[in-house]
């Protein structure tokens, strides 16, 4: 019977893998009997050529965006995970309050906010270029304070008992007892945020601060090829986000590599 059980449970597994295969099939075939090719053959990419700089300078601003969103993302949110470990209460209700806020609310709302309402609050003019820089940061300390609070409580009880036996002093102990451990433990997700603030830098394009949907967006409206501009920034948020991945992997497999061998 158990030799039975196996052989049906086997011949499922193959019966659902072919079913799947043929769906897969039918849905590319399907869709790739419904293209419009007339407009798929006429496609011209070569005209795209002569704005090679403009699209390399909206990939460095969408890169230099990404890179403030990410480091001081990180550096806020770790400092708000610290505040969140201290027993003051009215300490930890305003670090939750700050990162239910820009969770929970969209960031374009936010970036509307920021840019068009809160020079009238505060009577300080803003750029567009600093109303995104500041949008996009807040919201990835939000986003990244959550990582590191989930890495500092997935550090074992020993490390802290330990430093606390030893009498290390408050910053040394995160410095080079608590963090570096739970940094080990927060890359994957670190890897994943950073992939997606990439591509929310797009968001920014509303207010045209010359990153890369912005560059394409006019782009487009000077030479009316919408879809294969479009398709080009597609393909290089691809594949920079897949290059971020790839890397992320080879560091994990790196460092698992060098505590096995401790």
């Amino acid at each position: 019977m158990a030799v039975l059980d196996e052989l049906i449970e086997i011949s499922y597994g193959c019966a659902v893998r072919v079913a799947l295969t043929l769906t897969l099939v039918a849905v590319v075939a399907a869709g790739v009997w419904n293209l419009n090719w007339d407009t798929v053959l006429n496609l011209d990419f070569t005209g795209l050529w002569r704005f090679r700089v403009a699209i390399v300078k909206g990939f460095g601003m969408t890169l230099a965006l990404t890179a403030a969103a990410v480091l001081c993302g990180i550096l806020l949110g770790t400092l708000l995970a610290i505040a969140m470990q201290v027993r003051f209460r009215p300490l930890q209700w305003l670090v939750i309050g700050y990162v239910e806020t820009f969770r929970n609310t969209p960031i374009l709302v936010q970036l509307i906010w920021i840019h068009f309402a809160l020079p009238v609050i505060t009577g300080i003019p803003t750029t567009a270029i600093v109303s995104g820089v500041i949008a996009i940061v807040l919201q990835a300390s939000a986003y990244f304070s959550e990582i590191v609070r989930a890495g500092i409580q997935a550090v074992p009880k020993g490390y802290w008992e330990a430093s606390d036996a030893l009498g290390i002093p408050v910053i040394t102990r995160w410095t080079h007892v608590i963090l570096p451990p739970a940094f080990r433990t927060m890359i994957p997700p670190l890897v994943n945020m950073t992939i997606s603030f990439f591509k929310t830098t797009a968001i920014l394009s509303v207010l045209s601060v010359g990153e890369l949907m912005t560059v394409s967006g006019r782009i487009s409206n000077a030479t009316f090829k919408p879809i294969e501009i479009l398709t080009l920034v597609a393909l290089i948020y691809f594949v920079f986000g897949w290059l971020i991945s790839l890397s992320a992997r080879k560091i994990e497999t790196a460092m698992a590599n060098r505590e096995a061998w401790r």
